[in-house]
């Protein structure tokens, strides 16, 4: 089994691409907050897809093998997780209601 994130920028909800903490570990690097977080997300192991339609975007995500985030860059970066999700809601009843309705033909 492997982790996959499908959308690893939120869609920059959340201000993520505003965050001092990321923006900080990103100057420090000398990389975009974007690098960051998909450096944070393959040093956990965590396969990334992250979209673009930018040729420079896409080249840009590529470039995140030439430096490594410390320790505390990554217990930073994971201390930012508030454990809800920036596209849908568990505790919402009727979304819950409609995944009990999901039917999967295999």
């Amino acid at each position: 089994m492997q982790h996959q994130s499908w959308a690893p920028f939120a869609e920059g909800r959340g201000n993520m691409f505003g965050n001092e903490a990321l923006s900080s570990i990103a100057a420090k690097h000398n990389k975009s907050v974007a690098q960051v977080v998909l450096r944070w997300l393959v040093q956990r192991e965590v396969v990334a897809i992250p979209k673009s339609v930018r040729k420079e975007r896409i080249v840009e995500n590529f470039d995140i093998f030439d430096f490594e985030l410390s320790a505390d860059d990554m217990e930073r970066i994971a201390a930012l997780d508030t454990r809800d999700s920036l596209f849908l809601s568990y505790h919402d009843p009727e979304f819950v209601k409609m995944l009990g309705t999901l039917r999967v033909d295999l």
